[in-house]
């Protein structure tokens, strides 16, 4: 990837509120990252909308029910959209250490393949 490029990456989860704000948190430094995150559910602190993934470069969702539920919802978004499920199951807080070590084993090979 360019040096001036940037990649806009949105992490997602039911809820908004462990999950994808740890991997938005974890990876909002990298220079060449920009970051965010957003739930499924009506009820998440910030649920996913059109923009957001109109705006992603790349999605990772939590589990295979998160992409399911972006795919459902958001056809037209998603239809040529990279999207990786990470497999993180919702058995952590925010910034949980154990949390962040998987984030991190499961993002870092897709970026790296990316040249970030």
């Amino acid at each position: 990837m360019d040096a001036d490029k940037t990649l806009n990456v949105l992490f997602v989860c039911s809820m908004n509120q462990w999950r994808s704000p740890t991997g938005e948190k974890v990876f909002s430094n990298r220079n060449s990252l920009r970051v965010r995150s957003a739930g499924t559910s009506s009820k998440a602190k910030r649920t996913v909308s059109a923009a957001d993934l109109k705006w992603a470069n790349i999605v990772f969702a939590m589990e295979p029910k998160h992409r399911q539920r972006l795919r459902a919802d958001f056809p037209g978004q998603t239809k040529y959209l990279e999207l990786h499920v990470l497999h993180i199951p919702d058995d952590y807080q925010f910034m949980d250490e154990e949390l962040v070590e998987e984030i991190v084993a499961a993002v870092e090979p897709i970026l790296a393949s990316k040249g970030i």
